[in-house]
């Protein structure tokens, strides 16, 4: 089994309202510290306190780079970089890679820092239509942001998970003050980092998904969707600024280990469900030479399987529908091959979760020669096994047989 970390944006995410989760999961806080290492020399500190969120208690990290600074929470997520109205340092790319090489963490763990503030600096630059190495992170460049992600990255370290999921992200709504003006909600820093992430607006109209959420969210998630057939071992929750009475604003992060068959693993026991994307349109115009195109095209873009069914179309023109499915942050991808290679004006897209048997593939000596099998299994029982068709039909080929000789001979030596 392998380890897994959740991450339950429901309520958002920021730099403070991860580490402050991870903080409460059990990370060592004076482990923390001293991975910060000397960022927090010159009267820099740094703290957490137990809170309550609309009731839940939560752990609020706080970072301040002088002493003297007010330890007075302030209205909004510390590290936004659209939530802030005061002053805060203009750093550069080198700037602030020259701050966290100061820090204690290990060399690959300061790479992987630099390279998430190097998106940062790419999104800024895109936004502005700037070069890079003229770029000034506002807010972000701050103390208490470059704290967040040095500290995240620490962490994570600290988690050791092989796989990282999140949740959709409420991104919230409305407008938010930044350094360059009044911004719609998510701001286009956040927009340019998440990407084709899957996003929502719910019932609370600020800003719950920073630049550094959505950056952390982004490098950390090698999917996004529900939570994982999982063994919950540590939970933590991060709070944010704001104490909203209907929900409670946190972030939520789940530690444990993967269910077994969660990923169908040889041996697993149970199947695998997971979130999919199904895109679908209906053709009625198109040369159906390009439909062949078109299928190993998708497929080439991360398509997990692709259909097509003959229906009946308005003024009773004979058609196809075209069904593709797809990880879900494949989306936009199939999209642009559905638009560019059919002559299709229109397509629609819904999640569904989609359950797969646990699965191996193993090979079977015949006497005609070697053979795969793919293996399916439910609860331990084996319901499926089946010749690979491509061996099949080439040893059907070099022994002058029919394939379906070939499969009955696999199917013979391989029965138990």
């Amino acid at each position: 089994m392998s380890r897994v970390a959740y991450f339950d944006c429901f309520s958002g995410i920021s730099g403070d309202m991860a580490i402050g989760a991870l903080v409460d999961a059990g990370l060592p806080f004076d482990e923390l510290q001293r991975a910060l290492g000397s960022l927090l020399q010159d009267g820099a500190h740094v703290h957490a306190k137990k809170v309550l969120r609309a009731g839940v208690a939560a752990t609020k990290f706080i970072a301040h780079e002088h002493a003297h600074a007010p330890k007075a929470e302030p209205h909004l997520h510390d590290h936004a970089q659209y939530s802030h109205v005061h002053e805060h340092p203009h750093r550069s790319l080198p700037e602030i890679f020259a701050l966290i090489d100061r820090s204690a963490l290990s060399a690959s763990s300061r790479d992987r820092a630099k390279e998430m503030f190097t998106r940062l600096a790419e999104a800024e630059a895109a936004i502005h239509q700037m070069p890079i190495e003229k770029v000034h992170l506002h807010e972000v460049g701050a103390f208490d942001s470059i704290v967040d992600i040095v500290g995240v990255v620490f962490a994570m370290d600290w988690v050791g998970a092989e796989r990282v999921v999140c949740s959709p992200l409420n991104v919230g709504g409305g407008m938010v003050q930044s350094a360059h003006g009044l911004f719609p909600v998510p701001a286009p820093a956040t927009v340019r980092i998440l990407g084709d992430a899957p996003i929502y607006s719910g019932a609370v109209q600020k800003e719950l998904v920073t630049p550094t959420g959505a950056l952390i969210a982004r490098t950390y998630a090698s999917s996004f969707g529900p939570l994982p057939a999982m063994t919950i071992q540590r939970v933590g929750y991060g709070a944010g600024d704001r104490d909203d009475p209907s929900t409670p604003n946190v972030l939520r992060v789940l530690i444990g280990e993967e269910a077994p068959g969660d990923h169908g693993d040889p041996g697993d026991h149970v199947a695998r469900t997971e979130r999919v994307t199904v895109v679908e349109c209906e053709i009625d115009d198109m040369n159906p030479q390009i439909f062949g195109v078109a299928m190993e095209k998708l497929y080439a873009a991360g398509a997990l399987e692709v259909f097509y069914v003959p229906v009946q179309m308005k003024k009773n023109r004979p058609g196809t529908l075209l069904t593709v499915i797809a990880p879900p942050e494949k989306r936009l991808a199939i999209a642009d091959v559905i638009f560019s290679e059919t002559t299709t004006i229109g397509l629609r897209h819904y999640d569904v979760d989609r359950e797969c048997l646990a699965r191996e593939v193993i090979t079977v000596d015949t006497p005609l020669g070697p053979v795969r099998f793919k293996i399916s299994r439910r609860g331990g029982r084996v319901v499926n096994a089946t010749p690979e068709f491509d061996d099949c039909t080439k040893l059907a080929a070099a022994h002058n047989v029919s394939v379906k000789d070939v499969q009955r001979i696999a199917i013979k030596a391989y029965a138990p």
